[in-house]
């Protein structure tokens, strides 16, 4: 039972980072907007997150560097493909290839740092509970933030006047334009609302999940968030239940491995990227079902009075 504790809480944990990205990543898709550099704007934030970590000291400081980061990086993104109107895959691409190379040549004197002592959380009464305590109330505070946001985000879609216009520019930026809303202008918030929760997502990583810094450390997380908005048809709740699916594969390898399972190491490394694909697949047999959520305007380009 302490294992399976254990397992349950390293897939909240595990999960948490997929679902920050992810959720950043559905708001983008939302407007209309695909922006293929999370992996990219997770690395810099990463590297940006841990070396204010390193300097301040400080964990919240870190977030909000991370924040900024990836921000800063959407905000490149949407001047790209929003202003000077490039192809949205290709900008996101190039900004993923630059994320990898930008962060691991600023990362190089960071290899060898390492953080103080990380804090331990605990809920007081409830984190003593046999079996739940461990499994649910140990956890870092962003893992019951990213529910929060969840739910935030589902209220804010589904039942805020913001959300109906963000929606409807998804849907048909031309007809949100000719009732006079500024549709570049929403599309660059939500991206750069994206940006930050992926930049949040990447300095978790290298300031709780895992607290170093290491070249290329989000090793793919990036894309399997991207993924995620699609597994979960672009519904919150959704994306958060695929975020713990995803995040439990990724936990398993190393649970198995802990408990002598003769499976070869690479075997187990491959099954969070095994599982996307096997759900992608599955998905994708049912195109109708694809077309009837996605965002009607998704990936396409909007020229005001084109």
């Amino acid at each position: 039972m302490n294992a399976l504790a254990a397992l349950v809480a390293a897939t909240l944990n595990g999960g948490t980072l997929l679902a920050l990205a992810a959720l950043g990543l559905l708001i983008n898709e939302r407007a209309g907007v695909v922006n293929l550099g999370a992996e990219g704007m997770m690395l810099v934030a990463a590297i940006a997150g841990f070396a204010t970590a390193v300097h301040t000291g400080s964990d919240t400081l870190a977030f909000v560097a991370g924040m900024g980061a990836g921000a800063a990086l959407a905000g490149v993104f949407a001047l790209l493909a929003l202003w000077l109107n490039t192809n949205q895959y290709a900008a996101g691409l190039a900004l993923s290839l630059f994320g990898t190379g930008f962060s691991a040549f600023v990362g190089q004197g960071y290899v060898q740092e390492k953080l103080t002592a990380r804090p331990s959380f605990a809920i007081p009464v409830l984190s003593d509970l046999p079996f739940v305590g461990t499994a649910l109330f140990r956890q870092h505070p962003l893992v019951y933030g990213a529910m929060a946001l969840t739910a935030g985000l589902a209220w804010f879609l589904y039942r805020s006047r913001a959300g109906l216009v963000l929606r409807a520019v998804g849907e048909s930026p031309e007809s949100a334009h000719a009732l006079g809303y500024p549709v570049r202008r929403i599309r660059l918030l939500a991206v750069l609302a994206g940006g930050a929760l992926c930049g949040l997502a990447g300095a978790y990583v290298s300031v709780a999940y895992t607290p170093l810094w290491v070249e290329g450390m989000i090793a793919g997380k990036g894309w399997i968030a991207l993924a995620l908005t699609t597994f979960a048809t672009w519904r919150p709740a959704r994306v958060l239940l695929g975020a713990y699916l995803f995040g439990g594969v990724t936990m398993l390898q190393f649970h198995l491995q802990g408990q002598g399972v003769e499976v070869p190491s690479q075997l187990l490394s491959m099954l969070p990227y095994v599982a996307t694909i096997v759900v992608l697949v599955l998905i994708s047999r049912n195109s109708g079902f694809i077309r009837a959520n996605m965002p009607a305007s998704l990936g396409k380009p909007f020229h005001p009075g084109g």
